[in-house]
């Protein structure tokens, strides 16, 4: 067993794990960076609990070279990335060490939130690593993974949770053999960045069959895709899709009842069971 270390970590609740993980391991937490709540993914109040528990501090904005330097005058070892919104400056100077647990099997999906695409190409399996911190975005070298099959249907929560638990295993694995999975990290070679989608990619594109639109649907989850209704922009909450031949034009709105609304795609339908009403101008976001 590695010896135990005082860290700091940036998390949000979904990576509570590896939080829990290594302080489990006998490890110290020192700080906790964490970032402000959206309703989809960013939650905290779990993880903020989970740190005053134990007595680290608490810091809601970005991390800055005199954070850093402040950790490395209280004692702090390393720096533990398992979800951060913002990118994290030279640690070197102030720490022995810095990780992140990135959600892909690196190095393929190297980027801020390779999940959604990871369905929408309808991966066979996926996974997390574990690696060191480096200037450039998720290159450095890797400590340990940890994958899993995905499923035919995979969907953005399914895939979430798979990831949340996948990464809990791994930081156990981690804490508890850091100082030779450390000494022994592999550098990346090849692989591939995955930039953040757009909201133009979160748009549903009728043209295509009812399975591309439906893994479409999938893919965002509750992030939600857009869809163009006539001459408006709607987030969609829920959805059933089927194939059936028709004549009409792909986007056309072809039966209403209440809030559902069934639109003609390539081979068949998708019917919107619920959604919201979204300003047009979220397109050139």
């Amino acid at each position: 067993m590695s010896q135990p270390l005082r860290f700091a970590i940036a998390a949000v609740d979904r990576y509570i794990g590896v939080f829990e993980a290594f302080v489990q391991a006998g490890w110290r937490p020192v700080k906790l960076f964490t970032v402000p709540m959206t309703p989809q993914t960013d939650s905290h109040m779990e993880v903020v609990a989970y740190a005053e528990q134990h007595k680290a501090q608490i810091q809601l904005s970005r991390i800055t070279d005199h954070d850093l330097h402040e950790l490395g005058e209280a004692g702090c070892d390393i720096l533990i990335v398992a979800s951060y919104n913002w990118r994290i400056g030279n640690w070197h100077p102030a720490l022995k060490y810095g990780i992140n647990f990135h959600p892909s099997p690196l190095p393929e999906g190297r980027g801020p939130y390779p999940a959604v695409r990871a369905i929408l190409e309808g991966r066979k399996s996926w996974g997390i690593t574990c690696h060191k911190l480096a200037p450039e975005i998720d290159s450095g070298d890797m400590l340990a993974a940890e994958n899993f099959p995905m499923s035919e249907n995979e969907n953005h929560e399914s895939l979430d949770l798979k990831l949340q638990m996948a990464a809990r295993r791994l930081a156990g694995k981690v804490a508890n053999n850091f100082t030779t999975l450390w000494q022994n990290a592999q550098p990346q070679t090849g692989g591939s960045y995955w930039p953040r989608w757009t909201n133009e990619a979160r748009l549903i594109d009728f043209t295509m069959p009812v399975e591309h639109i439906l893994r479409h649907l999938r893919a965002f989850g509750l992030i939600e895709s857009l869809a163009r209704l006539d001459h408006l922009i709607v987030s969609v909450k829920h959805t059933v899709g089927w194939r059936e031949s028709h004549s009409y034009l792909p986007g056309q709105i072809v039966h209403t009842n209440n809030r559902a609304i069934v639109v003609a795609a390539a081979d068949g339908y998708i019917g919107i069971l619920d959604c919201n009403i979204v300003p047009a101008d979220v397109l050139k976001t």
